[in-house]
Parts: structure tokens; sequence; C-alpha cells
């Protein structure tokens, strides 16, 4: 089995926020920063696999705070977590403003990407080197956010989900059940 330091993949992207990424509020938009955040993750599992990668799924994104036209973003990816075929790539997203040098957390999320040969199909993925405690945190962070996905799919199956439990904690919610 082959295994790789995380330090071979990981990426550092700067790009200047131009007029033309803003949205209606003025501020960039929260798309454009998901498409640059996607490539950013493309190439750290590209580079880590030695193959091209899809992108199988996005954890959580919450936008922080607002990114202003006229400012750095900088986005950061790492892989945390390698599976067979599927690698987690760990982004965080700052904001710089060029006249204060102010830095400020806009972002974080993982995506999850998967290698794929020249005819589309999913290939095994060198192991990561987990060489300090950071890179042991992240990589079991992830086992722990696959395993509270399974466990969240599979509560809300059709064949498993029961309307009685649920009908009481919608009582509290902004909604009005009707059945």
């Amino acid at each position: 089995m082959q295994y790789k330091r995380i330090e071979e993949s990981q990426l550092v992207m700067t790009q200047l926020m131009l007029p033309s990424h803003s949205n209606f509020s003025g501020f960039v938009h929260g798309g454009y920063v998901l498409s640059l955040m996607d490539q950013v993750a493309f190439v750290c599992a590209s580079k880590h696999s030695g193959h091209y990668c899809v992108t199988a799924s996005v954890n959580k994104v919450d936008f922080l705070n607002p990114i202003e036209v006229g400012n750095l973003l900088t986005l950061k990816g790492s892989v945390n977590y390698t599976g067979r075929t599927s690698m987690v790539v760990g982004l965080r997203v700052e904001s710089e403003n060029i006249k204060t040098g102010e830095v400020i957390h806009c972002n974080s999320s993982y995506f999850t990407m998967v290698a794929k040969d020249d005819s589309g199909k999913s290939v095994p993925v060198p192991g990561l080197i987990l060489d300090t405690e950071d890179s042991v945190r992240r990589f079991s962070r992830s086992i722990k956010r696959q395993m509270q996905g399974k466990q969240r799919r599979e509560s809300f199956q059709v064949s498993e989900f029961k309307l009685t439990e649920h009908l009481e904690q919608l009582k509290t919610q902004n909604a009005l059940v009707k059945l």
C-alpha cells in the first residue's frame, strides 16, 4: 500500500474579489465562493491521488462573515482523510482587507472527493501519513462525521420513519401540519 504526506497535496489559493463576483447586496456571492472551494478541493484530491477527482458530497458550509468586494480571498485546502477511493478535503476560507490587513475567517467545510480513472471508474487512493496530533485529530474527526451522517440517513429512511415520533416536536416549529 502506498502512503503520502499531507503536505504533498496541500494548496493555498488567493484571489482578489471583483465587482463581477458580487451579489445584489454588494458582497461576494456565496455560490462563487463555493465554486472556488470546489476547485481547491479538486486540486488537493487530484494531487494526492494522482487522478482526476469528482465531488461526491459537501459537508455543511456556514457563511460566518460576508466577503467584501476588493478583499483578498484566501482558500486553504488539505486532505484530512483517505478511504479506499475517496478523500475528505478540509477547506478554510479567509478574507483580508487590503487596506487594513485585517483577516477574518469566512467559512470552513469538508468536501468528499472520489478519484476516477480515464473510464470514470473509482480507483484506490494512497493512504495518509499521520505525523502530527492535528493530522490524527482531523482524520478521526472525519471518521466521526461519516458515522454521524450514516446515522442521520438511517434514522430518516422511509422504511424506518415513524410519523408519530416526530409530530410533537413540530408543534414548536414554524410549520402547520395538515394530514
